[in-house]
């Protein structure tokens, strides 16, 4: 499914990944990373440094804003700025209060261990 999106993403996108710890939204990242020619076995979560960059035939930007402190600015971080020319995928989005209205939402649920129930919508329907 995420192979899938990244082949119809245009440069520039945004891709605003939610759900639980363990939910899934790394996976789907590493999915991503395989729609856009890049192996998705280099794709590990960005936890410590924040954003991660990994290229193929396009460029995809990883960020992970779970460890990111209450009160912090994360416009400070450029986010919308580093997806120009690229796909930026950022897990924990609703740590980005400004995030872009008009970037996609995808909602993750863990269903079970094997199964996630998948939402994929524009960020201001699904938020």
């Amino acid at each position: 499914m995420a192979a899938d999106l990244a082949a119809s993403l245009p440069p520039g996108a945004i891709v605003l990944l939610y759900g639980d710890l363990g939910a899934g939204k790394t996976a789907f990242v590493r999915g991503l990373a395989a729609g856009l020619g890049i192996p998705p076995d280099d794709v590990s979560s960005p936890t410590f440094t924040l954003v991660q960059t990994y290229a193929g035939t396009r460029l995809l930007h990883h960020a992970d804003l779970y460890r990111l402190e209450r009160g912090f600015d994360v416009e400070e971080l450029g986010l919308a700025e580093m997806a120009a020319g690229a796909v930026l995928a950022v897990e924990w989005a609703e740590r980005w209060d400004a995030a872009p209205p008009g970037a996609i939402a995808v909602h993750i649920v863990a269903l079970d261990d094997d199964t996630r129930e998948i939402t994929i919508g524009r960020a201001q329907s699904l938020r």
